[in-house]
């Protein structure tokens, strides 16, 4: 073999060994790569405030990096990478053993809002010729809710009746609220067919329905429930209360979940004229306010404790609801995903309804069953929130820390 072709061989097989030397080199940097990039990404989708329960702040760092105390502020840790890049500083709440009355049970929700609240226009006849709305020609929109008019507030349709049918000119000044920004609108309502001023509005000043209750603090008499806001039907925004009771109620019947179809848990309130407590926030994770006649919640109720979201893993867990006259019963569920959060949400895991007793009375999750508790590991972990339509027996969660925040049982 002549010299030429050896070195030939020998140079091939220089560049064959360079091109696995450098395979094996991108495939060790790109290792490295994903043990770096994988624990940053999680150190960062951690929640800005974790709470724990008898749990090492130690854990709560990911392979990889380190947690330790923050000079700057008592409950303030931060995260490194290796121990030397700093990625994020978080705050850990301990909440040592603490335990709430389980829920369950239905509730009748009666509230009154803060204001009135436009869920839809109507227009006026002048002369038997139809004219647009005054109102919605005046820039008022469907949701906003009307405070005041001409600087005189408004508590129900009866007083935006009053002040309209007592102006001198129909001009009116209305001080209104709109995705919680206040404004200022000038509506000129209109004489129809010579009788009184009109505005050419629908409203609304009241709401009332059936919904479960997610737990209660004996100590504080603090209750939470339903895990989403009280919204208009129309409008789809947040009630404004001003007044609002929770009353004992009853399931009477139940219509069964469908595709494309919701069921409901259909209920009546039970003692009408002596509500047991009442609502004083209505906010993106449920209504909160305080127990008031607890004889019956204290029969009903057992303590049970809370865990946290960095508790709950996805998997086997239950719900207590009540669907009938048997009170509250455990049924099966799947937690299928959890959410990264850094405020409430209403939509914190999805989880599904396998429990075949349950699936067989109402098909899945119904309308009634918001605020019904999720347990997982004998803690309370959250309340179910919302049915996907089209699939009911599927739904959302929402994390039980952000309900015992709003509550102000936790900080």
């Amino acid at each position: 073999m002549s010299s030429g072709k050896i070195k030939i061989k020998k140079q091939r097989r220089r560049e064959k060994m360079k091109k696995n030397l450098n395979r094996i080199i991108g495939f060790i940097i790109t290792l490295i790569l994903i043990l770096i990039l994988v624990p940053t990404v999680t150190v960062i989708n951690l929640p800005d405030k974790i709470y724990t329960n008898n749990i090492s702040v130690s854990s709560l760092a990911p392979l990889g990096n380190t947690i330790a105390k923050d000079e700057n502020g008592d409950n303030k840790y931060e995260i490194k990478l290796l121990g030397m890049i700093p990625l994020k500083s978080i705050e850990v709440q301990k909440v040592d053993n603490l335990k709430v009355s389980l829920g369950g049970i239905p509730i009748g929700v009666r509230v009154s809002s803060d204001g009135v609240i436009v869920v839809g226009y109507s227009e006026i006849e002048i002369n038997n010729n139809k004219e647009e709305s005054p109102g919605k020609l005046g820039g008022l929109e469907i949701g906003d809710i009307i405070l005041k008019i001409n600087d005189i507030e408004v508590y129900n349709a009866t007083d935006l009746l009053k002040i309209i049918k007592e102006s001198d000119n129909g001009l009116l000044k209305m001080d209104i609220l709109r995705h919680n920004q206040n404004l200022t609108k000038t509506i000129q309502c209109k004489k129809e067919d010579d009788e009184d001023y009109k505005i050419g509005l629908w409203v609304r000043d009241s709401t009332a329905g059936v919904g479960t209750m997610t737990f209660y603090d004996p100590l504080s008499s603090k209750f939470g429930a339903l895990g989403h806001p009280i919204t208009d039907c129309d409008t789809n925004e947040p009630f404004l209360i001003k007044k609002g009771d929770i009353l004992d109620s009853s399931i009477i019947s139940v219509r069964k979940g469908e595709k494309g179809s919701p069921g409901e848990l259909r209920g009546v309130f039970v003692n009408e004229d002596n509500p047991c407590g009442n609502i004083e926030k209505n906010t993106q994770s449920g209504i909160y306010g305080k127990i008031e006649n607890n004889n019956t919640l204290n029969q009903k109720c057992t303590l049970i404790p809370v865990g946290f979201k960095n508790e709950i893993t996805i998997g086997k867990a239950k719900i207590v609801t009540t669907i009938d006259e048997n009170g509250p019963q455990e049924y099966d569920i799947e937690i299928e995903k959890l959410m990264d959060q850094n405020a409430p949400d209403s939509k914190s895991m999805v989880i599904k309804i396998t429990d075949e007793k349950l699936l067989g009375k109402t098909g899945g999750i119904v309308q009634g069953m918001s605020g019904s508790p999720i347990i997982q590991n004998g803690k309370l972990i959250g309340a179910v929130t919302h049915v996907l339509v089209n699939k009911p027996d599927t739904g959302y969660g929402i994390y039980i820390e952000w309900m015992l925040q709003d509550a102000g049982i936790i900080k």
